[in-house]
């Protein structure tokens, strides 16, 4: 009832401005046409005096009345040309209310380029929030008279200090909340940190440009964009020169080269708007594949795994395996039997960093990570366990019948 309310609201406020603009756009038309009718009437009534005066003749008056009417019909035609404009205007002057609004994140003027990046991380006490919505985003972008606030959102990251070696494979995990994905976004420079720094190969990344900086960072998330074009052209995307021959390879390593051949139409296939002609596997591997095409220094998964069925999930850790290899790796995940195996696991609480070894030493210790897994794992087995009786019953229907 709320969802039909409001879009009941929005579709009358449509309405009502199409039957104001129309209705101007009809008042401006009669007057037009009655100005371009009096004027021939008064053309007529002097040019016909005129004539019984015998000062012009009737061809005279026949000709003033054709540029009168030569005169009017375009001033009549305007009428529907001025509410266009109008629109038009409107719209140019949003649409340059957004490409004018300042980035948040700009290259320094005394950046420079990362040049064959090794993959190195630090976070050097790091607190980060959001901006104020104010600065964040545009009044006129905002859905009704919701008031944007002025003030920045609570602190996410509070003091995170760690470091991660080129080529290492680190796992940031924690409850939801917890400021994973926050810090990982810090490395690209999606946002900048309010106090301390992260850097990257020993330079901070804010002194670096941003060019040379996302190009050296791979993302892969859990829900991957793919444009309404083939697949060729969505895997170009990270490497516009990259030949048919570089496709092959990136697809082979994200094991998805022989669903793809398997295609009628090959990399030419059109994967719909956001790839929905795909499954949310295909879609990762092919994400992945996108990646791999990049061939950055660092990668960064978020939830890459998250929402897929257990087939699905082993096809992306053997594609994984291999996007991994030498690369620095941010593997942000919630379910923790996909980063075991990683080289060293961070637990983040509350924005902090409060354990972080391996699999088998945060288990050893206890505390937060310990609990986690071991809930996992119970809701993993009780899962195990109804689907076996599930499937224990409808056999045993299906011997009685």
């Amino acid at each position: 009832d709320l969802e039909t309310e409001l879009f009941s609201n929005r579709a009358r406020r449509v309405r009502d401005i199409g039957i104001k603009t129309a209705m101007y756009s009809r008042v401006l038309f009669v007057a037009l046409g009655c100005v371009a009718a009096v004027g021939t009437a008064v053309v007529y009534y002097i040019g016909g005096r005129l004539v019984i005066e015998d000062v012009i003749s009737l061809g005279t008056i026949a000709a003033l009345v054709i540029y009168v009417g030569q005169i009017y019909q375009p001033l009549t035609q305007l009428t529907n040309a001025r509410v266009d404009v109008m629109t038009a205007l409107v719209s140019f002057e949003r649409v340059f209310e957004i490409l004018d609004f300042p980035a948040l994140v700009d290259d320094e003027p005394d950046a420079l380029p990362l040049a064959k990046p090794k993959g190195e991380i630090k976070f050097t006490n790091v607190w980060f929030r959001h901006p104020a919505a104010s600065v964040a985003s545009l009044a006129s972008l905002e859905e009704g008279d919701l008031e944007i606030s002025d003030e920045p959102s609570p602190w996410i990251l509070h003091g995170v200090s760690f470091s991660v070696a080129p080529g290492e494979i680190v796992a940031l995990v924690g409850p939801s909340g917890a400021g994973k994905t926050s810090t990982a976004m810090l490395v690209p420079r999606i946002a900048d940190v309010n106090d301390g720094s992260v850097s990257v190969d020993g330079h901070d990344v804010r002194s670096l440009t941003l060019g040379s900086l996302r190009d050296s960072v791979g993302v892969v998330m859990q829900d991957p964009h793919l444009f309404h074009e083939s697949i060729a052209e969505n895997l170009r995307y990270a490497r516009p020169d990259a030949s048919d021959r570089d496709l092959a390879e990136a697809c082979r390593a994200a094991n998805i080269y022989d669903l793809i051949t398997s295609l009628p139409e090959g990399f030419a296939t059109i994967v719909g708007e956001r790839g929905y002609r795909m499954s949310g596997g295909e879609k990762q591997r092919l994400a992945i594949a996108r990646m791999l095409l990049k061939d950055p220094a660092i990668v960064i998964l978020d939830e890459a795994t998250a929402h897929l069925d257990s087939e699905s999930e082993q096809e992306i850790q053997v594609a994984l395996a291999n996007a991994l290899s030498n690369r620095t790796a941010l593997v942000i995940a919630h379910r923790l039997s996909t980063i075991v195996n990683a080289d060293r696991i961070i637990v983040l609480d509350e924005g902090r960093v409060v354990d972080q070894g391996t699999h088998s030493e945060l288990l050893a210790r206890g505390g937060l990570y310990a609990d986690l897994y071991n809930t996992q794992l119970d809701r993993n087995q009780d899962e195990a366990m109804f689907a076996a009786e599930t499937h224990s019953g409808e056999s045993v229907v299906t011997e009685s019948a």
